[in-house]
Protein backbone atom coordinates (compact mmCIF):
# COMPACT_ATOMS: atom_id res chain seq x y z
CA UNK A 1 0.00 0.00 0.00
CA UNK A 2 1.49 3.75 -0.86
CA UNK A 3 1.63 6.17 1.66
CA UNK A 4 -0.56 8.79 1.49
CA UNK A 5 1.92 12.26 0.71
CA UNK A 6 2.12 15.43 2.42
CA UNK A 7 4.99 18.03 2.77
CA UNK A 8 5.33 21.84 3.71
CA UNK A 9 6.30 24.33 0.87
CA UNK A 10 8.47 27.49 1.53
CA UNK A 11 11.38 29.04 -0.16
CA UNK A 12 13.83 28.69 1.91
CA UNK A 13 12.63 25.25 3.17
CA UNK A 14 16.09 23.07 4.31
CA UNK A 15 15.67 24.20 7.70
CA UNK A 16 11.93 23.31 8.06
CA UNK A 17 11.42 21.06 11.24
CA UNK A 18 7.96 20.16 9.25
CA UNK A 19 8.97 16.74 7.65
CA UNK A 20 10.64 15.82 11.51
CA UNK A 21 7.62 16.56 13.50
CA UNK A 22 5.13 15.01 10.93
CA UNK A 23 7.44 11.43 10.87
CA UNK A 24 7.16 11.58 14.73
CA UNK A 25 3.62 12.31 14.79
CA UNK A 26 2.92 9.19 11.86
CA UNK A 27 5.26 6.74 13.97
CA UNK A 28 3.67 7.64 16.80
CA UNK A 29 -0.28 6.86 15.39
CA UNK A 30 0.59 4.56 12.90
CA UNK A 31 -0.54 6.66 9.97
CA UNK A 32 0.68 5.54 6.34
CA UNK A 33 1.94 8.96 5.46
CA UNK A 34 4.93 10.48 4.10
CA UNK A 35 6.05 13.85 4.33
CA UNK A 36 8.68 15.68 2.51
CA UNK A 37 9.62 19.49 2.19
CA UNK A 38 8.76 21.21 -1.02
CA UNK A 39 11.43 24.60 -2.40
CA UNK A 40 8.82 26.34 -4.51
CA UNK A 41 10.05 29.40 -6.89
CA UNK A 42 8.86 32.37 -5.85
CA UNK A 43 7.43 33.33 -8.70
CA UNK A 44 5.43 29.90 -9.28
CA UNK A 45 3.80 28.90 -5.90
CA UNK A 46 0.49 28.14 -7.55
CA UNK A 47 2.08 25.68 -9.91
CA UNK A 48 3.96 24.23 -7.07
CA UNK A 49 0.64 23.31 -5.38
CA UNK A 50 -1.36 22.44 -8.49
CA UNK A 51 1.59 19.78 -9.29
CA UNK A 52 1.41 18.13 -5.89
CA UNK A 53 -1.96 17.93 -5.79
CA UNK A 54 -2.17 16.49 -9.54
CA UNK A 55 0.37 13.59 -8.16
CA UNK A 56 -2.02 12.61 -5.63
CA UNK A 57 -0.98 14.68 -2.99
CA UNK A 58 -3.25 15.16 0.73
CA UNK A 59 -2.65 18.00 2.14
CA UNK A 60 0.44 20.81 2.44
CA UNK A 61 1.86 23.05 5.19
CA UNK A 62 2.41 26.46 4.02
CA UNK A 63 5.71 28.46 5.53
CA UNK A 64 6.94 31.85 4.30
CA UNK A 65 6.95 33.85 2.06
CA UNK A 66 3.65 31.80 0.89
CA UNK A 67 1.06 32.24 3.67
CA UNK A 68 -0.67 34.53 2.35
CA UNK A 69 -0.41 33.62 -1.47
CA UNK A 70 -2.17 30.23 -0.23
CA UNK A 71 -4.62 32.06 1.31
CA UNK A 72 -5.52 33.73 -2.28
CA UNK A 73 -5.14 30.55 -4.13
CA UNK A 74 -7.82 28.34 -2.15
CA UNK A 75 -11.39 28.69 -3.44
CA UNK A 76 -12.83 28.06 0.28
CA UNK A 77 -11.21 29.18 3.50
CA UNK A 78 -11.97 28.20 6.80
CA UNK A 79 -12.92 30.72 9.39
CA UNK A 80 -10.15 31.18 11.27
CA UNK A 81 -8.01 31.15 7.84
CA UNK A 82 -10.65 34.15 6.69
CA UNK A 83 -9.80 36.50 9.90
CA UNK A 84 -5.68 35.66 9.64
CA UNK A 85 -6.03 36.60 5.85
CA UNK A 86 -3.03 34.03 5.24
CA UNK A 87 -2.83 30.06 5.09
CA UNK A 88 -0.42 27.68 6.23
CA UNK A 89 -2.43 25.13 5.89
CA UNK A 90 -4.25 23.47 2.31
CA UNK A 91 -6.08 20.26 1.26
CA UNK A 92 -8.56 18.77 -1.02
CA UNK A 93 -12.21 18.60 0.68
CA UNK A 94 -14.55 15.84 0.26
CA UNK A 95 -15.74 17.95 -3.20
CA UNK A 96 -12.05 18.48 -4.13
CA UNK A 97 -11.97 21.80 -3.27
CA UNK A 98 -8.53 23.63 -2.57
CA UNK A 99 -9.42 24.60 1.16
CA UNK A 100 -7.00 26.74 3.41
CA UNK A 101 -7.16 26.51 7.02
CA UNK A 102 -4.67 28.82 9.17
CA UNK A 103 -3.66 26.86 12.83
CA UNK A 104 -0.81 28.60 13.96
CA UNK A 105 -2.97 30.75 16.57
CA UNK A 106 -4.45 27.33 17.51
CA UNK A 107 -0.68 26.23 17.89
CA UNK A 108 0.17 29.39 20.36
CA UNK A 109 -3.02 29.20 22.16
CA UNK A 110 -2.32 25.44 22.85
CA UNK A 111 1.46 25.78 23.75
CA UNK A 112 0.57 28.71 26.28
CA UNK A 113 -2.33 27.04 27.81
CA UNK A 114 -2.60 23.55 27.79
CA UNK A 115 1.70 23.33 27.95
CA UNK A 116 2.89 26.04 29.96
CA UNK A 117 -0.43 27.01 31.93
CA UNK A 118 -0.49 30.29 30.95
CA UNK A 119 -4.14 31.63 32.01
CA UNK A 120 -5.48 33.98 28.93
CA UNK A 121 -8.49 35.12 30.36
CA UNK A 122 -8.36 38.00 32.51
CA UNK A 123 -4.81 38.83 31.72
CA UNK A 124 -3.27 41.99 30.43
CA UNK A 125 -1.35 40.62 27.37
CA UNK A 126 0.94 43.11 24.90
CA UNK A 127 1.79 41.76 21.35
CA UNK A 128 4.68 42.95 19.65
CA UNK A 129 4.62 43.26 15.47
CA UNK A 130 1.74 43.75 13.25
CA UNK A 131 3.00 41.40 10.23
CA UNK A 132 1.45 38.01 9.31
CA UNK A 133 2.61 36.19 12.44
CA UNK A 134 0.65 38.37 14.41
CA UNK A 135 -2.18 38.70 12.16
CA UNK A 136 -2.69 34.95 12.21
CA UNK A 137 -2.93 34.19 16.02
CA UNK A 138 -4.98 37.39 17.24
CA UNK A 139 -8.25 35.87 16.79
CA UNK A 140 -7.64 32.68 18.82
CA UNK A 141 -5.83 34.79 21.69
CA UNK A 142 -8.81 37.09 22.05
CA UNK A 143 -11.34 33.95 21.96
CA UNK A 144 -9.47 32.97 25.21
CA UNK A 145 -10.85 36.65 26.35
CA UNK A 146 -7.98 38.69 27.81
CA UNK A 147 -8.46 41.65 29.54
CA UNK A 148 -6.29 43.89 27.68
CA UNK A 149 -4.79 43.32 24.08
CA UNK A 150 -2.21 46.07 23.02
CA UNK A 151 -0.61 45.81 19.41
CA UNK A 152 2.61 47.38 19.57
CA UNK A 153 4.40 48.17 15.77
CA UNK A 154 7.03 50.24 14.79
CA UNK A 155 4.45 51.37 12.35
CA UNK A 156 1.64 52.38 14.30
CA UNK A 157 -0.98 52.49 11.31
CA UNK A 158 -0.55 48.60 10.71
CA UNK A 159 -0.99 48.19 14.44
CA UNK A 160 -4.05 50.40 14.34
CA UNK A 161 -5.39 48.16 11.08
CA UNK A 162 -5.42 44.90 13.21
CA UNK A 163 -7.50 46.26 15.93
CA UNK A 164 -10.01 47.80 13.23
CA UNK A 165 -9.83 44.53 11.87
CA UNK A 166 -10.45 42.47 15.32
CA UNK A 167 -12.04 44.86 17.74
CA UNK A 168 -15.92 42.53 16.34
CA UNK A 169 -14.45 39.78 17.56
CA UNK A 170 -12.75 41.25 20.72
CA UNK A 171 -15.89 41.03 23.31
CA UNK A 172 -15.23 43.03 26.14
CA UNK A 173 -10.81 43.13 25.81
CA UNK A 174 -10.21 46.65 25.38
CA UNK A 175 -8.04 46.37 22.41
CA UNK A 176 -5.33 49.11 21.04
CA UNK A 177 -2.84 50.13 18.92
CA UNK A 178 0.74 51.98 19.68
CA UNK A 179 4.42 52.14 19.13
CA UNK A 180 6.74 50.82 20.81
CA UNK A 181 8.41 53.19 22.98
CA UNK A 182 4.42 53.81 24.40
CA UNK A 183 3.78 51.51 26.79
CA UNK A 184 5.25 51.93 30.04
CA UNK A 185 3.34 49.50 32.64
CA UNK A 186 3.97 45.68 33.27
CA UNK A 187 1.52 43.30 31.34
CA UNK A 188 0.90 39.57 32.71
CA UNK A 189 2.05 37.87 28.97
CA UNK A 190 4.22 39.85 26.05
CA UNK A 191 4.48 37.97 22.76
CA UNK A 192 6.89 38.95 20.61
CA UNK A 193 5.47 38.24 17.26
CA UNK A 194 8.46 40.25 15.28
CA UNK A 195 11.36 38.46 13.88
CA UNK A 196 14.03 40.88 15.07
CA UNK A 197 15.40 38.75 18.19
CA UNK A 198 16.71 36.38 15.50
CA UNK A 199 19.04 38.84 13.90
CA UNK A 200 19.51 39.90 17.45
CA UNK A 201 17.76 42.91 17.37
CA UNK A 202 15.09 44.36 19.78
CA UNK A 203 12.15 46.52 19.70
CA UNK A 204 12.61 49.48 21.75
CA UNK A 205 10.42 48.67 24.31
CA UNK A 206 10.60 50.61 28.10
CA UNK A 207 11.80 48.06 30.83
CA UNK A 208 8.34 49.21 32.63
CA UNK A 209 6.53 46.28 31.05
CA UNK A 210 8.28 43.32 32.42
CA UNK A 211 6.91 43.07 35.92
CA UNK A 212 7.70 40.17 38.51
CA UNK A 213 4.61 38.48 37.23
CA UNK A 214 5.29 39.23 33.45
CA UNK A 215 5.31 35.86 31.22
CA UNK A 216 7.44 36.74 27.90
CA UNK A 217 6.80 34.12 24.87
CA UNK A 218 9.12 34.73 21.60
CA UNK A 219 7.22 33.40 18.24
CA UNK A 220 10.95 32.47 16.98
CA UNK A 221 12.31 29.30 18.64
CA UNK A 222 16.07 28.55 19.00
CA UNK A 223 18.34 26.01 20.59
CA UNK A 224 19.23 28.89 22.51
CA UNK A 225 17.28 32.07 24.75
CA UNK A 226 16.16 34.22 21.96
CA UNK A 227 17.77 37.74 22.10
CA UNK A 228 14.48 39.38 23.25
CA UNK A 229 13.60 36.30 25.87
CA UNK A 230 17.46 37.26 27.01
CA UNK A 231 15.98 40.89 27.77
CA UNK A 232 13.35 40.36 29.39
CA UNK A 233 15.18 38.16 31.78
CA UNK A 234 17.56 40.97 32.52
CA UNK A 235 14.47 42.90 33.17
CA UNK A 236 13.19 40.78 35.53
CA UNK A 237 10.13 38.36 33.93
CA UNK A 238 8.96 35.54 35.80
CA UNK A 239 9.97 32.88 32.92
CA UNK A 240 9.81 32.92 29.22
CA UNK A 241 9.39 30.36 26.44
CA UNK A 242 9.84 30.06 22.83
CA UNK A 243 7.91 29.19 19.85
CA UNK A 244 8.88 25.25 19.36
CA UNK A 245 6.00 24.51 21.29
CA UNK A 246 3.51 26.37 19.27
CA UNK A 247 5.16 24.89 16.42
CA UNK A 248 4.63 21.47 17.51
CA UNK A 249 1.24 22.09 18.16
CA UNK A 250 0.00 23.78 15.03
CA UNK A 251 1.46 20.83 12.99
CA UNK A 252 -0.56 18.53 15.34
CA UNK A 253 -3.72 20.49 14.60
CA UNK A 254 -2.59 20.43 10.52
CA UNK A 255 -2.08 16.18 11.18
CA UNK A 256 -5.65 16.46 12.84
CA UNK A 257 -7.74 18.37 10.25
CA UNK A 258 -5.96 16.01 7.62
CA UNK A 259 -5.59 12.17 9.08
CA UNK A 260 -8.77 13.03 11.79
CA UNK A 261 -6.19 11.74 14.27
CA UNK A 262 -4.84 14.28 17.31
CA UNK A 263 -0.98 12.79 18.14
CA UNK A 264 0.41 13.70 21.73
CA UNK A 265 2.86 16.70 21.42
CA UNK A 266 4.89 16.72 24.51
CA UNK A 267 6.96 13.79 23.46
CA UNK A 268 7.97 15.58 20.25
CA UNK A 269 8.37 18.47 22.02
CA UNK A 270 10.96 16.99 24.33
CA UNK A 271 13.01 15.37 21.32
CA UNK A 272 13.15 18.25 19.06
CA UNK A 273 14.40 19.91 22.44
CA UNK A 274 16.95 17.44 22.27
CA UNK A 275 17.97 16.97 18.80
Amino acid sequence: MNNDLYAVVGNPISHSKSPRIHSLFACQTGEAMEYTAIQAPLDDFPGTVRQFFERGGKGLNVTVPFKEEAWKLADRRTERAEKAGAANTLYLDVDGVLTADNTDGCGIVRDLVSNHGVRLGSARVLVLGAGGAVRGVLGPILAERPMVLTIANRTVARAEALVELFTPVAGAARLSACGFEQPREPFDLIINGTSASLQGDLPPLSPGVIGEQTVVYDMMYSLQTTTFNQWALDQGAKTVYDGLGMLVEQAAESFRIWRGVSPETAPVIEELRND
